[in-house]
């Protein structure tokens, strides 16, 4: 089963896309946010399109763990999400993520301009990784 990996902003939705069998995420397109029909819709037509079971909406939650304004704005969103969409929807951590993509683009030698362009999708794609291996036993 696929899943769907957002990361949430306040211009742009980058989004994620897992291989079919659900173990590994990859970066797969931006979404720039219009108005919340149009940006639903758009999420919709993907998870038709490449038949995903289940999304995962990266929380920004501060460093201490508190839900804060940008992560109540989410924790909205997240419940127009459910009442659309007919699979799980569900939130997760995403503290640092954009950080952590900018720095990966960074030290691979991406140019700022193109920084810009890919670094919400390549957040979703670390936002999406962390949940598929969080759900992997342990050994």
């Amino acid at each position: 089963m696929r899943i769907l990996g957002l990361d949430f902003g306040l211009r742009r939705i980058g989004i994620a896309i897992s291989d079919p069998t659900g173990s590994m995420a990859q970066p797969l397109t931006v979404i720039e946010k219009q108005n919340e029909g149009i940006d639903i819709q758009k999420i919709a037509h993907l998870i038709d399109e490449y038949d995903v079971g289940e999304v995962v909406v990266g929380l920004p939650v501060s460093l201490t763990g508190q839900i804060g304004p940008q992560a109540r704005i989410v924790l909205e969103y997240v419940e127009k999400l459910r009442v659309r969409l007919e699979i799980p929807v569900k939130t997760w951590d995403e503290r640092l993520t954009t950080s952590a993509a900018e720095r990966t683009l960074t030290e691979s030698g991406v140019k700022r301009a193109r920084r810009k362009e890919v670094v919400d999708k390549i957040a979703a794609a670390i936002i999406l990784q962390n949940y598929i291996d969080s759900k992997k036993p342990r050994s």
